[in-house]
């Protein structure tokens, strides 16, 4: 094993320089050297030779790599913040020179599907937990790292790029995880809560997607505060229904990662996928909003995995299940909401 030099004097890494990767970059270089990885030789380029990316100023102590064997070395902490679609290629990329001594921690609301080789969501049709990965789990299946963390909570890119005042979960089974994320990130203006529910802060960053795209959808019907107010709370309980089925605690739905992080994106049009479920209420394709979308809008996905979870645990989730033929069948979004202002709801909230 590779000896462990003390992590005050490495480097911390980054994987992946997209909106929310450069902004977390820019925090951990306020205290730290960082080494950055990013895919494409020009980003590289780019932030060595004139600390920018995509033209944004970026800190001078972040240098960038093109290398995971480089970066892996340099670094005994690395915070992986991948699109969930590429995630478990990129972990592959860097197993080789990730070691039990390397903390992990990474930043991606999304799941990944885990099913035999060969087989396509459209055939099998329904899935069981053990079909869905959270983030953690693909890095604990991929790799021989022990310990793994996550980030999650209202953390809009733009806004923190900007410094505006922000906070964040660290969620993970080891304190020292924790620790080490309050200790390398935590400013004057980004506070930073622990969590040991890991699976529950990875499900609440996930799934209030789902509930943000149908929050833009609201706002793009030009619908008030009143219908929001209605989609946000029985979004939570949604949330919270599909998260404990996961294997998510209560508590972590209702904290900063739950539902701090949902009245963030339910209200923001700095938020992806509140953009998607605006841009379809006014008329767009969902083909045409993602072909001209930079980053990914992880809700998409989200929303494919769970209705084919409920329909394999026969549980009930109206929100998710409607968007769902919004998105990939041909249900109107005006009818869809009709669905929901109609949908028996008798008790208001159950899980408490």
């Amino acid at each position: 094993m590779a000896s462990k030099n003390s992590s005050k004097e490495k480097s911390i890494g980054v994987v992946g320089m997209g909106s929310f990767g450069t902004s977390i970059a820019n925090i951990l270089a306020e205290k730290s050297k960082v080494i950055a990885y990013a895919r494409r030789p020009e980003v590289v380029d780019e932030i060595n030779t004139l600390h920018k990316v995509e033209g944004l100023p970026i800190n001078e102590k972040i240098i960038a790599t093109h290398d995971p064997e480089y970066l892996c070395k340099s670094c005994d902490t690395i915070f992986f913040m991948i699109p969930s679609a590429g995630f478990q290629e990129v972990v592959r990329l860097f197993s080789p020179y990730l070691y039990p001594y390397h903390i992990v921690i990474h930043g991606t609301k999304g799941l990944c599907l885990n099913l035999p080789k060969g087989k396509t969501l459209e055939e099998v049709g329904t899935i069981s937990r053990s079909n869905i990965l959270t983030m953690s789990e693909v890095i604990l299946k991929e790799t021989v790292v022990i310990r793994v963390g996550c980030l999650a909570g209202p953390n809009l890119a733009k806004e923190m790029y900007e410094g505006q005042p922000a906070a964040t979960v660290v969620a993970s089974k080891f304190n020292e995880v924790i620790l080490e994320g309050q200790r390398l990130l935590r400013t004057d203006k980004f506070q930073v809560y622990g969590n040991s529910d890991i699976i529950g802060v990875e499900l609440s960053g996930v799934l209030k997607n789902i509930i943000a795209i149908a929050a833009g959808a609201l706002a793009g019907l030009g619908l008030g505060e009143n219908a929001k107010g209605l989609l946000v709370s029985r979004g939570m309980v949604e949330l919270v229904y599909l998260g404990n089925a996961m294997g998510g605690s209560v508590k972590s739905f209702i904290g900063l990662a739950g539902i701090g992080d949902l009245v963030a994106t339910c209200n923001s049009t700095l938020s992806r996928n509140f953009t998607v479920g605006y841009r379809l209420a006014k008329g767009e394709s969902l083909e045409e909003i993602m072909n001209s979308m930079e980053e990914v809008a992880e809700g998409i996905n989200t929303v494919r995995l769970m209705k084919a979870f409920v329909e394999g645990t026969n549980m009930r989730a109206p929100i998710t299940e409607n968007l769902y033929k919004v998105l990939f069948g041909d249900l109107k979004i005006e009818e869809a909401l009709q669905y929901l202002m109609k949908y028996p709801f008798s008790v208001d909230v159950d899980f408490l």
